[in-house]
């Protein structure tokens, strides 16, 4: 959390709040969070005009006037805006204060999320040095460069998943649905998956990710989008959080155990190791 969905629907919220105000000054309270000199982040973002709001993979990217700002929002972080007064907020770490008076504000209870400012012209080189996949679209995730990867690699299909390097964007909820779906078990090896399988994981992957974003994305814990309003898509997850709940296929408990370190939720009859 969170993943594509989420950082898309906050994209789209702050698309209607923040485009085309100017950045007046910049605060940040959390430094860790800064991935290049702070000095320089707070100069170079003075005056910058917020032209367009982009995403690729989980990253969120602020065009502004001669600048890209990039911000991870890991597991927890999000932007609320303040066109008055900010009220005290616990976890709030970066604020950005335009010249109208509004405040826009990034919050983080565990302060894993990272921000940076980038020139334009550094960006294909800053996604490429990360080996991001593609996004999960029917125009740029296509079936043969994913089925070759997969026919390539003996790693369990749900870690190789989330190394963001096939398609991005998927996190451990929409792995989890997305598996769940093409009926495939999340520690199965790449290479073990038939074309047919394979064919309908690339349909379910981007089916599932579309769902998230059409559903605002899954409030769990502490998401909301920059509108400051839930998702709603944990109402319709079918494994994700339903230890113990009856498969809605057929009818079997959802088991969760840890794979590569994440809980991860399968129907042990739908899903089946071999």
């Amino acid at each position: 959390m969170p993943e594509l969905p989420e950082v898309e629907t906050v994209r789209r919220g702050l698309e209607k709040l923040i485009l085309g105000k100017t950045i007046q000054s910049v605060e940040v309270k959390y430094p860790k969070m800064i991935q290049m000199d702070l000095d320089a982040f707070r100069q170079d973002l003075l005056g910058q005009e917020i032209r367009s709001m982009r995403r690729r993979g989980k990253y969120l990217l602020f065009y502004l006037t001669d600048k890209v700002l990039i911000s991870h929002l890991r597991m927890e972080g999000k932007y609320l805006f303040y066109p008055d007064a900010v009220p005290e907020r616990k976890h709030a770490h970066v604020f950005f204060e335009m010249t109208d008076g509004g405040t826009l504000v990034y919050e983080d209870v565990r302060k894993f999320g990272t921000m940076e400012l980038l020139r334009k012209d550094q960006l294909e080189s800053y996604f490429a040095a990360r080996k991001l996949g593609p996004e999960p679209t029917e125009a740029d995730f296509l079936l043969e460069p994913f089925a070759a990867a997969l026919g390539r690699s003996k790693k369990p299909i749900k870690p190789y998943l989330l190394e963001q390097t096939l398609v991005v964007g998927l996190g451990n909820i929409y792995v989890d649905e997305a598996l769940w779906r093409a009926r495939i078990h999340p520690a199965r090896p790449a290479d073990s998956l038939k074309p047919a399988e394979v064919k309908q994981l690339r349909e379910q992957i981007i089916e599932v990710l579309q769902l998230g974003i059409e559903k605002r994305g899954s409030t769990i814990r502490t998401y909301r989008n920059a509108l400051g309003e839930d998702g709603t898509m944990q109402d319709f997850l079918q494994v994700y959080g339903k230890t113990g709940h009856p498969c809605a296929r057929c009818g079997s408990p959802i088991e969760k155990i840890k794979l590569g370190g994440r809980g991860t939720h399968l129907c042990p009859h739908c899903q089946k190791t071999r």
